[in-house]
């Protein structure tokens, strides 16, 4: 299975999809399309510990924001460069996506159709900055926010839609 090393995470109007186009080891890059409804499953599935304890102490409330902040400071602070299709790029719809956490990461695996996948492997620096970038997507496409914890809510509106995260 290949691993994406560097995304860069748009919102398609056209689609109303987002796409993701990362850089795999020794081939050309993958372009992958989420789906809102598989996107709201995914966050349920990442954000269930917050979300399950229904009334959030307010230390908790503040330490979510005050990390979440200081993730997505690093991000806008790092320049990067986007990831570009290129014409050989395998380009195919998600279906479904694994979770697996551990304490050092989160792994998503985005499958497709006719045994095509590829996994993301995020730290927790990385996944709040991948929160980020699919939040301000959400704002962009005037998708429904219910989803969202409140800690989330003002750090990821300045957001640019074009970042890339780099991942190693």
């Amino acid at each position: 299975m290949q691993n994406l090393q560097k995304v860069t995470i748009q919102y398609c109007e056209q689609e109303d999809r987002i796409r993701l186009t990362g850089e795999v080891e020794n081939a050309a890059p993958v372009v992958i399309w989420l789906t809102q409804r598989l996107l709201q499953r995914v966050l349920q599935a990442l954000l269930k510990h917050d979300q399950s304890e229904g009334g959030l102490h307010s230390h908790h409330h503040i330490f979510q924001s005050f990390a979440q902040q200081a993730a997505t400071a690093e991000l806008e602070q790092t320049p990067q460069v986007s990831v570009q299709p290129a014409v050989e790029s395998s380009v195919w719809l998600v279906n479904s996506v694994d979770l697996a956490n551990s304490e050092q990461r989160v792994e998503l695996t985005f499958r497709g159709s006719d045994d095509q996948q590829v996994r993301l492997l995020l730290n927790e620096m990385l996944l709040r900055q991948w929160l980020a970038i699919i939040y301000g997507l959400y704002l962009k496409a005037d998708w429904p926010l219910d989803v969202w914890p409140d800690w989330i809510g003002g750090n990821a509106s300045a957001t640019n839609s074009q970042q890339a995260v780099r991942m190693h």
